[in-house]
């Protein structure tokens, strides 16, 4: 059996099975990110030693008969800003290495670990994750494995490039204003931003904790839903995480669509898309049936908001380290995060209440709709070091402009899926979709993506490595 092209689900079901052991898995594993990461370079961090014991007690538990938890076996890493026991959270910056290892692992590996799955390493991202392309300058940019010449996304590049490259089936990112959806989109793999406080952020390093989310990117919507159910959980160690119970997804996922009420956003996600990008968002809608156009409620207003919030945030979040280490932080962010500590407080105090209505407007919205469409990223995957993209005869800053039309939505909290999509006209490079739900339904995003992915629509494609 090849261990290496199986995906998530059928890798977990071979181990259950007793077809693959969780040692033949990982070393498949291992085996495939030694071939592949001297030139994607996704990984900062190789965890094999712990990964050994993982796989071996999931072999124990087999050899003795005993039932086998919902992840056996399956290899999966995670975003540099995850707590790992006994190492030191690099959060893509070369400040944190001065920092003491970490006392225990973030919450969502214990509970990834609690299911049986298998910690391989650490990934590439952004430094403090403030950026969309993990054009990292301490540790290096990591490549598209569809084409090694061009972006990742970010800031959970490092995230979507292992995926995308057959490395693991499985990881972990974080996404404040799009940093799981841009990397999902522009690396042609499946993502799932959950609703602003379903998962637990213990334990991971913070950007902007009025909006971070974590959550998971995989090489199928059954993976994300299998992870996804394995993570959830209250956890009143986490101020910001209001998940007081479980939703399972998996089992839903394939329920279809029909009786969705799904519609297509148009005006702002329309006319910040080029053709391709309209052209995967108007075959998602095809395939689900969505005919009637949207007009989600100030988007630009929204993004507006989620700008001044994230600048002031992490600009205060690092302003010790800002006065007095500052040419340690790499060129990309510095700057940002220093105008951000000397933004006015009223505005940061405007942006919050304006949050507040720009929510309320928006979960209104969903009470005629369940899901919505709109495309993730503008464009396919720039070229790295490109400082200015195109999008439909007017120019933007390619860097920021990768969360056109991402940020609205995180800003609102609501749960997204970002879908992998194969246009015409882009030179065989990916722009995923994003199924946008209502707070706290996961479950209608993930069916929408199984009808995509089961008719073919969006799927993932082995990276050419």
């Amino acid at each position: 059996m090849n261990v290496q092209v199986m995906p998530l689900p059928a890798l977990a079901s071979a181990i259950a099975a007793g077809e693959v052991s969780a040692r033949e898995a990982l070393d498949a594993c291992v085996a495939r990110i030694e071939a592949t990461d001297a030139r994607v370079n996704a990984f900062t961090g190789k965890n094999y030693a712990r990964a050994r014991d993982e796989a071996a007690a999931v072999d124990a538990l087999r050899a003795r008969g005993e039932p086998l938890p919902l992840l056996a076996g399956v290899p999966y890493a995670v975003k540099n800003l995850f707590d790992i026991e006994g190492e030191t959270t690099l959060a893509g910056s070369i400040v944190n290495r001065s920092h003491p290892p970490a006392k225990a692992d973030a919450v969502l590996i214990q509970r990834l670990k609690a299911a049986g799955a298998v910690l391989v390493g650490s990934l590439n991202m952004d430094e403090y994750a403030y950026g969309f392309t993990t054009e990292n300058t301490h540790y290096g940019p990591t490549r598209n494995p569809h084409d090694l010449s061009r972006m990742s996304g970010g800031s959970s590049g490092g995230s979507g490039a292992a995926v995308a490259a057959g490395q693991v089936p499985l990881t972990l990112g974080s996404d404040t204003n799009g940093s799981i959806r841009v990397p999902a989109s522009l690396c042609g793999v499946w993502g799932l931003k959950p609703t602003f406080g379903r998962l637990s952020r213990r334990g991971s390093y913070p950007f902007v904790h009025s909006i971070d989310h974590l959550g998971p990117l995989a090489d199928s919507v059954e993976g994300l839903a299998l992870s996804y159910d394995a993570m959830q959980g209250a956890d009143p160690l986490d101020p910001g995480c209001h998940a007081l119970h479980v939703q399972p997804a998996a089992g839903s996922v394939s329920q279809g669509v029909q009786g969705l009420r799904i519609g297509i956003l148009g005006g702002y996600f329309h006319d910040n898309a080029t053709p391709a990008a309209r052209a995967v968002a108007a075959m998602a809608a095809s395939t689900l049936g969505a005919t009637d156009e949207v007009l989600w409620p100030d988007p630009q207003l929204g993004r507006a908001a989620a700008f001044i919030i994230t600048a002031s945030e992490g600009g205060s979040l690092h302003l010790q380290d800002l006065r007095t280490r500052a040419a340690e932080f790499e060129p990309l962010s510095v700057d940002r995060f220093i105008s951000g500590a000397l933004q006015p407080a009223d505005w940061y105090i405007k942006a919050q209440r304006y949050r507040r209505v720009y929510r309320d407007q928006v979960n209104a919205l969903f009470k005629q709709w369940d899901v919505l469409i709109a495309p993730a990223t503008p464009v396919s995957s720039p070229e790295i070091g490109a400082d200015w993209l195109e999008i439909n005869g007017v120019h933007h800053p390619s860097r920021p402009a990768m969360g056109l039309l991402t940020q609205p939505i995180s800003c609102a909290g609501c749960p997204v899926v970002a879908a992998p999509m194969w246009p015409e006209g882009t030179g065989g490079m990916p722009i995923g979709v994003q199924l946008i739900a209502a707070p706290w339904r996961e479950d209608l995003a993930l069916r929408a993506a199984h009808v995509l992915q089961q008719a073919g629509v969006a799927h993932l494609k082995p990276a050419g490595l």
